[in-house]
């Protein structure tokens, strides 16, 4: 019983301190001290070096190549000019009479073919504001906009997305980031078909009530306070480079904009079907290299392929734009190790509390729930820590960590394929971690100068509600249907 309550009373601690912006690096091994400590029945000091470190250590051995690249890729755009080419072109040809429609679109692009939402919040935010007051459409309605179109189907559902939370699975399960593809399409037009008509039904109800863009300063560039710097130079984007008034950029042609996005998930598609496949890799059972199988990394060495191809076309394409390619270049290797060590921390974290005789008996229950569906408990063990967590990717990545094996067996026993409780993982991670304590939603809210009580209704319908019932199709579709 103290077990349990030590267990939860962390997560509450992580959920409020999380929220009001105290470092997972100190929080997440505190916290751990904490349940080691109450529990008694761990030992303090080797909790933290064998059971927190080396959980975390394992974490970042396994995914900092895809947080390194994808960090990297995502400046590239960036700097370059063509992730706000890319989003004015689409705006453009929406134009504002489907203003909602053509950011949706501008930001699913973008964070599609792997530049982080974070960078895509920055580029699009000044168009849309720009956009919505022209379509006199309410600004409050604008973090929710954003938040369908980079957090949510591009996130978890599309296949072949470079997105980490798309893959965190792969080792686990021995799939790739295409697995499933057909749900996982579905399951994105579920999200993106009711999100939209959300946002048109908030846009017409405040039409009818008279009410406008409102009364707001000039929006030529975001505020951005210290800690909203912070938080954004950890996920690509260095904010201390704009300037107050930005002079006018020398922006690529869209058809080289969309080049390199395009070129991330073709050549992913071509490295997981064709390219590693048809490679001789016996090599990898030799213990030097892990004792491992093809399966195992395929889909990894996919994805790092794609990414380091696209921006070596990205720069050569862009190269007089690029005029301080070396700044350019570090500040996406140092914005890639903030969330790579945050998401490891929460991993370190997890790892301490599964280490606990009381998780054995919340495992038991929570593999219970569902009865012979095991993707029923997948969804909901994975989304309640990606809700504790504030973190999608930390969420999923205790849950695999703690509970992957055991998943992995129930749906083998029930002749569910792997690739399909890869994609329920993955979708499932999309729901309960837009919470409010979530960082990207605060960065989100910060970025568009607007607070929860204006507009986090908006994110938690889009964010939370319709994940969570496109999470029900695809498990709903994949158990009577099958995989396809």
């Amino acid at each position: 019983m103290i077990g349990i309550l030590a267990i939860v009373v962390s997560l509450a601690l992580l959920i409020v301190l999380a929220y009001r912006g105290l470092s997972l690096l100190i929080l997440a091994p505190a916290l751990a001290a904490f349940v080691a400590l109450v529990s008694v029945e761990t030992p303090l000091l080797a909790s933290y070096t064998q059971v927190f470190m080396g959980s975390a250590g394992d974490f970042i051995v396994r995914f900092f190549p895809l947080f390194l690249l994808g960090a990297i890729f995502g400046k590239l755009m960036e700097d370059s000019g063509s992730a706000e080419a890319l989003a004015r072109a689409l705006v453009a040809r929406l134009g504002d009479g489907r203003a909602i429609l053509a950011v949706v679109l501008a930001c699913a692009v973008m964070t599609y073919g792997g530049v982080s939402l974070f960078v895509v919040a920055f580029a699009v935010y000044p168009i849309a504001a720009a956009l919505f007051r022209q379509a006199d459409l309410p600004k409050r309605l604008i973090p929710g906009t954003i938040a369908l179109g980079a957090f949510t189907f591009t996130m978890t559902a599309l296949p072949g997305t470079p997105a980490i939370q798309n893959a965190i699975p792969m080792p686990y399960f021995g799939t790739s980031p295409f697995a499933a593809p057909g749900l996982g399409i579905l399951t994105g037009l579920v999200m993106l078909v009711l999100g939209q008509a959300w946002l048109n039904y908030r846009a017409g109800k405040a039409r009818r009530a008279g009410e406008g863009y409102g009364s707001h300063a000039d929006e030529a560039q975001p505020s951005v306070d210290r800690t909203l710097r912070e938080r954004a130079a950890g996920e690509g984007f260095d904010v201390a480079e704009i300037p107050p008034e930005a002079p006018p950029r020398d922006l690529p042609p869209l058809t080289l904009a969309v080049l390199p996005i395009v070129l991330v998930i073709a050549l992913n598609l071509l490295f997981t079907a064709v390219i590693i496949p048809a490679m001789e890799t016996d090599y990898l059972a030799d213990p030097v290299y892990g004792a491992t199988t093809i399966e195992s990394v395929r889909g990894l060495w996919s994805v790092v392929s794609a990414l380091v191809i696209a921006s070596l076309v990205l720069v050569a394409l862009n190269w007089r734009r690029l005029a301080a390619l070396t700044r350019t270049l570090d500040g996406g290797a140092n914005a890639s190790l903030l969330p790579i060590f945050n998401t490891a921390s929460l991993v370190g974290f997890g790892s301490v509390i599964a280490s606990l005789t009381a998780f054995d008996m919340i495992s038991a229950w929570v593999t219970t729930v569902g009865g012979d569906n095991p993707l029923i408990s997948l969804a909901i063990a994975v989304n309640l820590l990606a809700g504790m967590t504030g973190s999608a990717s930390g969420g999923m990545s205790i849950a695999l960590a703690t509970l992957g094996d055991t998943y992995l067996a129930m749906g083998q026993a029930a002749g569910i394929a792997p690739e399909l409780l890869h994609r329920v993982t993955a979708v499932a991670t999309g729901g309960l971690d837009a919470l409010p304590h979530n960082g990207a939603v605060i960065t989100l809210l910060s970025i568009c100068g607007l607070t929860h009580r204006q507009a986090y209704l908006d994110i938690a319908v889009v964010g939370v509600l319709v994940p969570i019932i496109a999470l029900v199709f695809l498990i709903m579709t994949g158990t009577f249907v099958g995989t396809f």
